[in-house]
């Protein structure tokens, strides 16, 4: 006589919550043939920080009466572009300052794949400065009251110092490296108050300031550096920051269709053209660009920020235009940062929520800062937490590192997300990758440690996570 199914499901039971420091078990009630799966763990109390777990999971036919996440690979949903940082002039320079081995070291463990490296795949820079560099500048700064139509004076130079040298270091490390470039001014000659912060760019420039675009991105390309994709503007509806720009949905349809699309069709420009760049609080700004179809025409899809709004409205703005893409651009974490909330939230609402929602990147807000927040210019963050800190040759991982590696390593460039269930206890999200590897990313949203089952083609993986915790599941 067999034992009662009650008391199988009792003692599996048990079994799942004996071993949440390892997160991983040998089901006594499974057979088949095994499929090995790794599993890393991050733990937000310090313990584990994204580490692959001893020992071995495997898919087998087991019964138990845990929560199943199932898998469905004939389902597919996006392809990911990547997952990665804001290489800010600030980062750069604070990298590049860095002893030879030490820099070495860093972007080594950041950009490549090896042993521990966690596989940034993407990176945002900006054109011209950011509020985090250590001065406001543009790549043609003239004195007050001077023009340069022709764009005469137009130079590189300012990224010459710290941030060409820096990329070309982690091109060698990644070359397949995509790289998004965002502006968060124009030449202040350009704009109509004559200043880096706020004003609108002149319409008597908007020829001007696309071949400014064009300029930058063939002048990057003379340096070795391919830049995959711009926005138009950072943050369009925030002209409070230093430096930034207003343009308002009607302007920046017109740059598009005007100016920026036929310079770049003329020059041979293959570099995509992301709208919008702002809080999901407007998916009216892209939809309303998208319907005008002489500006969507030259479009690749939107991008966006989570200060304001859902992260479900991206899905608003890929149902009304789903041949239209859609990229997640950036999220701050303020200082000095909180593990513990920093990785659920980031980890829920943006790697797997951004992805359940189109988002074929996920970009954190800056790579790098000093044990100050700096270096930021006058009337920029103050407060924001790199996802490492850099003293010196010193590093510090803070949570922004942890909540890209999760999917960075793994989820390469190229994968696709596949069809998985979720829960509010176990928020996920599923992929398959170039080389035919699933990767499966979860969350444990309860209080306590959580045992569950991944499910596919009819077999699956006992495991559990402690409380707060993400696990990385590969096979």
């Amino acid at each position: 006589m067999g034992i009662p199914f009650k008391q199988q499901t009792a003692a599996l039971c048990l079994l799942a919550n004996l071993v949440f420091t390892t997160g991983f078990q040998n089901n006594a009630f499974s057979q088949g043939s095994p499929k090995n799966v790794e599993f890393w763990l991050t733990n937000p109390n310090r313990s584990v920080l994204f580490v692959k777990q001893q020992g071995t999971l495997s898919f087998r036919t087991s019964i138990n009466a845990n929560p199943t996440i199932d898998i469905d690979a004939t389902k597919t949903f996006q392809s990911i572009d990547g997952f990665g940082y804001t290489l800010t002039g600030g980062s750069a320079m604070l990298i590049n300052r860095m002893d030879a081995k030490a820099k070495a070291a860093l972007l080594k463990e950041l950009f490549s794949t090896e042993g521990k490296s966690i596989g940034v795949s993407y990176l945002r820079l900006s054109i011209g400065a950011s509020d985090l560099d250590d001065r406001v500048f543009s790549y043609d700064d003239l004195p007050e009251g001077q023009t340069d139509v022709r764009l005469e004076n137009f130079s590189l130079a300012p990224d010459r110092i710290h941030l060409i040298p820096v990329l070309k270091q982690i091109l060698a490390i990644n070359p397949n490296l995509k790289i998004l470039g965002s502006p968060w001014s124009p030449p202040t000659w350009m704009k109509t108050n004559n200043n880096s912060k706020g004003g609108s760019l002149k319409l008597d420039y908007y020829d001007t300031y696309a071949q400014y675009f064009v300029n930058y991105i063939q002048g990057m390309k003379a340096e070795g550096i391919r830049i995959d994709a711009i926005t138009i503007q950072n943050e369009p509806l925030h002209p409070g920051n230093n430096p930034s720009l207003l343009m308002l949905p009607a302007e920046q349809a017109t740059f598009i269709k005007k100016s920026l699309g036929p310079s770049f069709k003329k020059a041979g420009i293959k570099t995509k053209i992301f709208l919008y760049d702002h809080n999901a609080d407007r998916p009216d700004y892209p939809i309303s660009i998208l319907n005008d179809p002489e500006a969507k025409k030259y479009v690749d899809g939107s991008a966006f920020h989570l200060y304001a709004g859902p992260i479900e409205a991206l899905s608003k703005v890929h149902d009304a235009h789903p041949d239209k893409n859609l990229y997640f651009t950036e999220q701050w974490i303020g200082a000095p940062g909180n593990l513990k909330g920093d990785l659920a939230w980031h980890v829920k609402t943006l790697i797997i929520g951004a992805t359940r929602n189109w988002s074929r990147t996920v970009l954190e807000w800056n790579l790098a800062a000093d044990p100050k927040q700096q270096p930021h210019t006058v009337g920029g963050c103050t407060e924001c937490l790199g996802a490492i800190t850099i003293a010196g040759n010193t590093i510090t991982r803070n949570p922004a590192y942890y909540n890209v590696a999760v999917a960075s390593k793994f989820v390469r460039p190229g994968s696709v997300r596949i069809q998985s269930n979720t829960s509010e206890t176990l928020p996920n999200v599923a992929f398959k990758t170039p080389d035919g590897r699933k990767v499966v990313i979860v969350l444990n949203t309860k209080a306590s440690a959580q045992a569950f089952n991944i499910r596919e083609n009819g077999k699956q993986i006992s495991t559990s996570l402690p409380a707060g915790s993400v696990g990385t599941y590969v096979w």
